[in-house]
């Protein structure tokens, strides 16, 4: 905390002051990638106190256990952004966790996933291949009505709101005003089928005001009220932070406007899933490395990329599709990708090539499997990760027989698809190869061994739990048999 520290405390007083500002909200990440928060009153915002630190409970995260659990939460001012809440805006800070050594120093947490983000750019120019690892994620999610669910000994389910479907209100005595969108045929419906543009439009601005630059929004495939933001280019790192903040202010808003927000992946049968499709590219001296005169206009480093994407596709989505509900979304056929090949404009391949970008500066890749459930900081420190190892091993995909394909591989046989590596069928499956293969992840500290055990204990705990419940569908299959 040195000269940046000054400033940035300096402007946020006079923010917290302008704007009248009562109180202050720090996030931390936990493990599987959600926010945890803590607050402040204005009072209490002072330098003293912000260089202590915040004390929190490390095992109530799943961070430690509970016999050495004490950990700090030290901010970053520079995070600093507004907090949509009913009763007036707070001002929101992320922070990174530190421990506390026996002769008082302050140590950064090696599991703190923030800072595996931090040791991914770190080792990125360490290579002297690039400066910065830019990505611009797609954020698709659904936005209902009402969504209530519950399990429990005797009963479970779900059951979901929309005005967008035509047999489903919810208050029966309500006249039903809506103008239905079936299942697969929301991509960019206008209003009034759109019934959710306006509080897009609600979204969008928030974000914008926030400094977050939005490309575009609108009503996705699915009906029931899917949508998709797009935010513009930035470094990884920012981008990591922003992805948490985006979908805490989707669901906030929605929340205020009524509604219910979900990136899950599969939230209802028979419609589209959610992923969020990862644009991205390198840059070493403000040029994009991505361009060039091999296929689709890539440079032969960007091809060596996408092979190191492929060749790692399986573990890679240990971290990238992280749970069960991951894999009911990747269903061929069903608006997502299963095969790990990649192909130009080709949105059946795992990696797209845009056919629409023709300049150099805008050169990319798109990598389309990875869903919202996803924890940011891991699961873009493994994509940059897997990249890096197919640069520095010279994996070509096309001399691994990983494309490209150009055809829509939905409508090719069994026979046909012969050779092609496709995603783990269970989240069982891609945690098993996440197991065997994450040399590549732990190269230059970014990941720890011990980060990736961790991970892989929190997500088979996860699994246990389906072991002995019945899935309401059984029900349905083999009650009276």
């Amino acid at each position: 905390m040195g000269e940046d520290f000054e400033s940035n405390y300096s402007n946020l007083n006079e923010k917290l002051n302008e704007l009248e500002i009562e109180f202050i909200d720090f996030k931390i990440v936990d493990p599987v990638g959600k926010w945890r928060h803590l607050t402040i009153p204005r009072s209490n915002f002072k330098k003293e106190f912000l260089r202590r630190g915040l004390g929190f409970d490390g095992s109530s995260y799943g961070y430690s256990r509970v016999e050495n659990s004490d950990m700090l939460l030290l901010p970053d001012l520079s995070t600093a952004k507004l907090d949509p809440m009913e009763n007036g805006d707070v001002l929101s800070i992320i922070g990174n966790i530190f421990l506390i050594e026996g002769d008082g120093e302050k140590k950064r947490f090696p599991h703190d996933p923030r800072g595996t983000a931090e040791r991914a750019v770190e080792y990125l120019r360490s290579t002297n291949i690039a400066d910065d690892f830019f990505i611009s994620p797609e954020f698709e999610f659904y936005l209902f009505e009402n969504a209530r669910f519950s399990y429990g000994s005797t009963g479970g389910g779900f059951d979901i709101f929309s005005d967008e479907l035509p047999d489903r209100n919810q208050d029966d005595q309500k006249p039903n005003s809506s103008h239905p969108i079936s299942p697969t045929e929301g991509y960019h419906a206008p209003r009034p089928g759109d019934s959710v543009a306006g509080l897009r439009n609600r979204i969008t601005s928030y974000l914008e005001n926030q400094g977050i630059a939005v490309k575009y929004h609108h009503h996705e495939v699915g009906g029931a009220g899917e949508s998709e933001i797009e935010v513009g280019f930035s470094k990884f790192f920012k981008v990591a932070d922003e992805t948490l903040y985006i979908k805490h202010v989707t669901r906030t808003i929605a929340q205020m406007a009524g509604k219910s927000a979900t990136f899950m992946p599969k939230p209802i049968n028979d419609f589209p899933g959610n992923g969020m499709h990862l644009h991205q590219y390198l840059v070493k001296d403000s040029e994009n490395l991505f361009a060039g005169k091999e296929y689709g206009g890539l440079s032969e480093l960007a091809l060596y990329f996408i092979g190191g994407l492929i060749e790692h596709g399986e573990s890679l989505m240990g971290f990238t599709n992280p749970t069960t509900n991951s894999y009911r979304r990747l269903i061929s056929g069903h608006e997502a990708p299963v095969d790990l090949v990649f192909g130009g404009a080709n949105r059946s391949a795992a990696i797209r090539v845009p056919g629409y970008v023709q300049s150099n500066e805008r050169r990319r890749i798109e990598l389309r499997t990875v869903d919202g459930t996803c924890n940011p900081y891991l699961a873009y420190s493994a994509v940059l990760m897997a990249g890096l190892d197919g640069i520095k091993n010279k994996i070509d995909p096309r001399d691994r027989g990983y494309g490209p394909l150009d055809e829509n591989i939905y409508n090719l046989s069994e026979k046909e698809k012969e050779g092609y590596k496709s995603v783990p069928a269970s989240l069982e499956s891609a945690l098993a190869a996440l197991a065997e293969d994450h040399e590549y992840l732990i190269k230059g500290g970014v990941f720890k061994e011990s980060q990736v055990k961790n991970w892989l204990k929190i997500k088979r705990q996860e699994l246990r739990q389906f072991e002995d419940k019945p899935h309401p569908y059984e029900h349905m299959l083999y009650y009276d048999l």
